[in-house]
């Protein structure tokens, strides 16, 4: 029998928005059993917004959630991280609507996970199990969940510029094989769409020290690339940050071809209405997060 788990301490950071360009702070702070993931937005006398899908608010830049006229944006990053870490009660307090960008990537709040400690409670942690495919699809792009033993997720991009072009990658979700094979991976965007987002009040925060910026034919970014394809291991991460809108981590294999946050939580509400095709498991110590199979990069470049 797995229990849930919280960190020991509290610990914070600073850092800016991507998309508000404000300077934010951000605590982590233990939570009760059963409490679930919750932000809290301080600046507005301690609203709480709880991450789960009743309070997505559709979007394709970042995932947003709402509640009571309050919102925080950009959460996948540092959910995602949550979710490797197994964490299941966490509070997240910020003084503003966006969780700082750091790096651009879930490392920093992996780090300042580690740094916080976990600690199990005396509540039995519960999964979802998927038992028929689910799926959602619109404009060529797609993303379904299939039946499986534990939470894999299988990857595919294709954009119309040479430095990324199609990739795929296949994935098997367990705390290692996060941090050593997508914590590190970047959001990234193109310079040809920077004034166009800043028209529409995106990317403000956005800097070559928080996103990938892919010019015409060159990375823009001094050290380049962290991995040859980052950008599909960036998008494994998004996707891994979303479906922690469930309320509960998945046993299931994910497949996603070319979409994005709002895809996402259309298909985090399809299974969340699909009562019959999942039901509530105890998941076993030994396969929870040291998986058999390893990350396997697939790696297909056109």
């Amino acid at each position: 029998m797995m229990l849930e788990k919280t960190i020991k301490k509290e610990v914070s950071c600073t850092g800016v928005g991507l998309h508000t360009g404000k300077q934010i702070q951000l605590s982590l702070i233990p939570a009760d059993k059963g409490e679930g993931i919750v932000f809290v937005r301080r600046d507005l006398g301690g609203i709480r917004i709880p991450a789960n899908a009743e309070h997505v608010v559709p979007s394709n830049f970042a995932t947003i959630l709402e509640a009571e006229g309050a919102t925080v944006q950009t959460v996948e990053h540092l959910l995602a991280a949550v979710s490797a870490m197994e964490i299941d009660n966490l509070v997240i307090d910020l003084n503003g609507a966006e969780v700082p960008a750091l790096d651009g990537s879930a490392f920093p709040f992996i780090a300042l996970l580690q740094k916080a400690g976990l600690v199990e409670q005396n509540k039995k942690r519960s999964f979802i199990e998927i038992l028929k495919p689910i799926g959602v699809s619109e404009k060529g792009k797609s993303v379904t969940i299939h039946p499986g033993s534990a939470f894999e997720v299988s990857c595919h991009i294709d954009f119309a510029h040479p430095l990324i072009a199609k990739q795929s990658y296949h994935y098997w979700h367990g705390r290692s094989a996060f941090i050593s094979e997508l914590s590190s991976a970047r959001t990234f965007g193109f310079l040809k769409d920077y004034d166009f987002l800043k028209e529409q009040g995106l990317a403000l925060g956005g800097s070559l020290d928080n996103t990938v910026v892919v010019g015409e034919d060159e990375i823009l970014n001094e050290k380049g690339l962290r991995y040859a394809d980052e950008f599909v291991r960036h998008k494994v991460l998004d996707l891994i940050g979303d479906f922690v809108m469930l309320g509960k981590p998945i046993l299931g294999r994910l497949e996603a071809h070319c979409s994005g946050h709002n895809l996402h939580a259309k298909l985090v509400q399809a299974i969340i209405e699909n009562k019959k095709a999942w039901r509530i498991v105890d998941m076993p110590t030994a396969t929870s997060s040291s998986p058999v199979c390893r990350a396997l990069p697939i790696r297909i470049f056109s």
